[in-house]
């Protein structure tokens, strides 16, 4: 595990990453609140790519809960069946659907601890919704931030909630909306698990890896 990296280059990291990408988005398609935690809630162990061919289709017919308790899960399968897991998924998009109307007058809930009540709703899942939806900055650690924290000295931990709490610890304040967005895309497209493009890297040279690719 990298050290972590001092502030004085924890703002020079983000500074380029802020100025390659200014306003980074997530990759799942959405509409509102319901169907951006919906899209999350499927994405688990699945590419964001083949959700969003699943939604395309589901959330212009079911972008409500009560739009998805009148599809039904039968109805539900049909749109997700490509996806990993769809069948418990599938049931769990079923049962927030029903908690969002009876408990929470058929709204998305903007506490962490109310969405993680919801069925197949952890806390990576929470964050993405607080961050992207309601603004606030949650750090969701996905396997590329925790990839990439441990492996450039950025966000080291033992486990995810670790990475999380050095991410809101150590990364300046005016950086921490966007965070980890800019981490997720760099895992995901740079700095990759098998070969990392580090001759494509913004940050190279202060990047804590001493396995670096040519």
């Amino acid at each position: 595990m990298a050290r972590q990296f001092d502030y004085q280059t924890m703002q020079q990291v983000f500074r380029r990453f802020q100025a390659a990408e200014p306003h980074p988005k997530g990759e799942l398609e959405h509409t509102n609140a319901f169907t951006l935690l919906v899209a999350v809630a499927l994405s688990a162990q699945a590419t964001d790519v083949g959700v969003n061919k699943a939604t395309r289709s589901l959330f212009p017919i079911a972008d409500t809960p009560q739009k998805m308790l009148a599809l039904g899960e039968e109805g539900l399968i049909e749109h997700v069946k490509t996806i990993g897991l769809f069948r418990q998924k599938a049931k769990n998009v079923m049962k927030l659907s029903a908690i969002l109307v009876e408990r929470f007058g058929g709204e998305v809930p903007s506490s962490r601890a109310a969405l993680m009540s919801l069925p197949g709703v952890g806390r990576k899942t929470a964050n993405v919704v607080l961050n992207m939806w309601f603004h606030y900055p949650a750090q969701a650690v996905d396997t590329h931030i925790f990839r990439i924290g441990n492996r450039t000295g950025i966000c080291p931990g033992k486990d995810v909630d670790a990475v999380e709490r050095a991410i809101e610890d150590n990364v300046p304040v005016e950086f921490q909306q966007h965070a980890h967005h800019w981490l997720i895309l760099h895992g995901r497209y740079i700095c990759t698990a098998r070969k990392p493009r580090c001759a494509d890297c913004l940050i190279r040279d202060l990047c804590a890896f001493e396995e670096k690719t040519a």
